[in-house]
Formats: C-alpha cells, sequence, structure tokens
C-alpha cells in the first residue's frame, strides 16, 4: 500500500499540487493515453450480441462498415473511423455520434471528425421518413467543404454494413490501425504546442 501511495500525489486540492506531482501525473497519463486503443476494442466488444432489431449486432455493423472502407482502398485513419463511428451506441442512444466523434477528434484530421460527427444525420436519409423524421435533414450541410466525404461514407460504407453473409475482417485485423491512429494526438489542450 505505501509503495502505491508514493506514486501518486498527495495534495487534496489542485491548489497545494506541486510541479512534481502534476509531472507525475503527467507522466501516469501518458501511460495511460498508451492503452487507449486496447480500451476502445475493449467497449467495441461490449457492441458483440446488442443487434437492437438490426439483422447482425453492432458490433458486426462497425466491422462491415470498416472492413467495405479498407476493402475500397481508404487510408487507415478513415478505417478506424469507420470502425469506431457507432462506438457511442452503448453510451449514447440519442447522440451516438456526438461521443463518438469526441473521442476521435483529438487523433484524426477536421475532415474524418466532421464525418464521424455528422454521419446520423446523413445516415437518416436512408431510414427518417419511416419513423416520421426528416430523411433530408443533411440538406442543412449542403455547402459545407466535408458533405459529400460525409454522404459518400453513409451510402458507400454505412448504411450497406448490415448484411449477415459478408465476410467481415475480425476486430483483431484493426487493433494496428488503432495503434497507429491513437499513438499521438494531434490536437488537444493537454498538448504543449497548443498550450504556447
Amino acid at each position: 500500500m505505501e509503495i502505491q501511495k508514493n506514486h501518486r500525489a498527495q495534495f487534496r486540492a489542485m491548489t497545494e499540487g506541486t510541479r512534481d506531482e502534476l509531472q507525475l501525473i503527467g507522466t501516469e497519463l501518458e501511460r495511460f493515453a498508451k492503452r487507449l486503443p486496447k480500451r476502445l476494442v475493449a467497449h467495441l466488444e461490449l457492441l458483440r450480441g446488442d443487434y437492437c432489431g438490426f439483422p447482425v449486432d453492432r458490433l458486426e455493423h462497425c466491422l462491415q462498415t470498416a472492413t467495405r472502407a479498407f476493402q475500397a482502398g481508404r487510408d487507415e485513419e478513415y478505417v478506424v473511423c469507420a470502425l469506431l463511428h457507432d462506438v457511442g451506441d452503448t453510451l449514447g442512444s440519442y447522440n451516438h455520434a456526438d461521443l463518438a466523434a469526441v473521442i476521435v477528434q483529438p487523433f484524426v484530421s477536421k475532415e474524418n471528425h466532421w464525418m464521424v460527427q455528422h454521419h446520423a444525420i446523413f445516415q437518416g436519409y436512408y431510414f427518417f421518413h419511416f419513423i416520421g423524421l426528416d430523411r433530408h435533414g443533411r440538406e442543412k450541410f449542403r455547402g459545407h467543404p466535408y458533405f459529400e466525404r460525409t454522404e459518400e461514407f453513409c451510402g458507400v460504407f454505412d448504411q450497406v454494413a448490415f448484411d449477415p453473409n459478408f465476410k467481415s475482417m475480425p476486430l483483431e485485423a484493426f487493433e494496428p490501425m488503432l495503434q497507429k491512429v491513437f499513438a499521438r494526438p494531434r490536437q488537444s489542450i493537454y498538448l504543449v504546442d497548443a498550450a504556447e
């Protein structure tokens, strides 16, 4: 217990913290952050067996979307976004795209972040009219530089990824891509370059 206590800050309020303690926390944060890809895989695993009425479970949907993007020659960052686009389903029943977008934002391009963030309303084109919503809701974004990218993502990769006979790549095949994309954030308030 004492060894563990020695590797933790001793302050009770941040105003009492010392530079050494904050450096210790920073070191531990880096160690923790490096395991983000493994935590993402574990969270994707929570989607296994969750059909929510769909022909395939939510994990298979994510795998199909990512596999299709990979097979179409999209780069690894795009494929990872395809894999994670619905990772927020377990916690964000009414805003899953927002959760996925927040997770990928520090690590991906603005184009890919926007695509993940807005994919739900673009996907709505294919089914909103069946549930009393406006299938043309995405039109308010027409003219945005990433409109076509998101429209293509949903049309070519997302809305077709419910095929029980499709042969998806296994989740393990995407782990090296997750490691690479999540190796270092590009943008964050916690980056020294961003703070200067």
